[in-house]
């Protein structure tokens, strides 16, 4: 009694440790924990503060400005540049302005590029959410899968249990031969073979399933069936505008090619004047008595590229050939998409098929298996015959068993393809 107790308090501690879930739980369990979805947002994060940089350039500029000289009166910088200040002894104070009036545009087309870029990041990081998203779905319909076949074995295990001790009775009472008895063994040999090997697959999927989460310690589940999926459609048509229309790596390589062209303007913006006011003022409350106690001064300062060897030409033409790389990028991604989003639907609709196939070769193969079995009864058949009919039935229940979530599998890689994975 005591044994029983103890027995139960395991099984209760082992329930309580075992994490129960939905595929929607999982899912979004996955997107709380995964490492990789918070880097992405964080990089998507980092890109939007690149834009407020460029934009500071349109805004005022202030600094404040401190500075003591000590000089020989009336003495002038002799070497060094063109011009010849005179350098007086002084302490002062004062603080500098600038403004940005024109610089044809260049800075508001690095604004552009830079905000584009940020929503490419973004949609990076729904790229990154998809991509945890699939494999969350694919390690959770694969402990079913597995759990599925681990059913299919211990079944196949009792069923030959049961046969070989029929047989060994039968033998020992001299209405079977030895050859009867070791092929029963043999065949049940074999089942607890497929069974140890679908408790293996079950911890390993298990496993999976755990790293997928973001949950690694965890080493048991409870997970609910989910309904099958519908039908593919008739055609993949629909599906390939779908994938074109809503795929993110696709929206990010678009964002990125824009933001490339209004860097290339940007860069040939470059050959233009920039126009900025510039101001000065303080207080000069010790030094030289040639020097006033109060300065100030305004200006507008153009500048106006003439010769830099090329420079400004250069970064003009590399930048639009990288539009150019970005816009063929673009093309070659979306034709991968079309190519992927047609083997998906093949896959799927192949695995659908599989779903009514299997159920029939599991009815055929259960009638093979009962004909076999009153054939052996009868004494009108070898033990062989029934064997290989419980081996046809044991694959039959297996691809059953697989058929369903295999099929699920598949149908959560369409909606990858096609970008409507949520």
């Amino acid at each position: 009694m005591r044994c029983m107790v103890l027995i139960s308090l395991s099984f209760a501690l082992s329930a309580q440790d075992a994490m129960h879930l939905t595929l929607a739980g999982a899912r979004r369990l996955a997107t709380d924990n995964n490492p990789q979805l918070g880097s992405a947002r964080f990089s998507a994060a980092a890109a939007h503060q690149v834009p407020p940089q460029y934009r500071a350039n349109l805004l005022p500029s202030m600094t404040g400005l401190a500075k003591g000289v000590g000089a020989d009166s009336g003495t002038r910088l002799a070497a060094g540049g063109l011009n010849n200040p005179v350098v007086y002894s002084r302490l002062a104070t004062g603080v500098a302005a600038s403004q940005l009036i024109s610089d044809f545009g260049r800075t508001r087309e690095l604004m552009a590029s830079s905000n584009l870029h940020a929503q490419a990041q973004d949609q990076t990081t729904e790229a990154t959410r998809a991509d945890i998203l699939l494999t969350t779905s694919r390690a959770y319909f694969a402990v079913l899968r597995a759990q599925a076949v681990l059913t299919v074995a211990e079944q196949t295990v009792s069923a030959r249990q049961l046969l070989a001790d029929q047989v060994t009775a039968l033998a020992a009472n001299k209405l079977k031969s030895t050859l009867d008895v070791s092929f029963a063994n043999v065949n049940l040999a074999d089942a607890r073979l497929l069974l140890a090997q679908a408790r293996n697959d079950v911890a390993s999927a298990k496993a999976d399933l755990a790293t997928a989460l973001g949950v690694p310690r965890q080493t048991d589940f409870i997970l609910d069936q989910e309904p099958t999926p519908d039908a593919p459609p008739a055609s993949v048509d629909p599906l390939i505008q779908d994938a074109i229309g809503n795929r993110p790596e696709l929206k990010s390589l678009r964002l990125e090619q824009n933001a490339a062209e209004e860097f290339a303007k940007a860069e040939h913006a470059l050959n233009y004047p920039t126009v900025a006011a510039i101001a000065s003022a303080g207080v000069v409350p010790a030094g030289d008595a040639a020097i006033a106690r109060t300065y100030g001064a305004a200006g507008v300062n153009v500048s106006i590229p003439i010769l830099n060897g090329g420079l400004f030409r250069a970064r003009q033409s590399e930048a639009e050939l990288k539009a150019q790389a970005a816009s063929k990028n673009t093309d070659d991604l979306a034709n991968r998409v079309i190519r992927d989003v047609r083997v998906a639907y093949l896959n799927a609709q192949t695995a659908f098929e599989r779903i009514g196939l299997t159920d029939q070769l599991s009815q055929q193969a259960q009638l093979s298996l009962d004909l076999a079995q009153a054939r052996y009864n009868l004494g009108l058949s070898s033990i062989i015959e029934l064997s290989q009919a419980q081996l046809n039935l044991t694959s039959a229940q297996i691809a059953g068993a697989s058929a369903r979530f295999d099929y699920a599998a598949q149908n959560a890689v369409v909606e990858y393809q096609i970008g409507t994975l949520r």
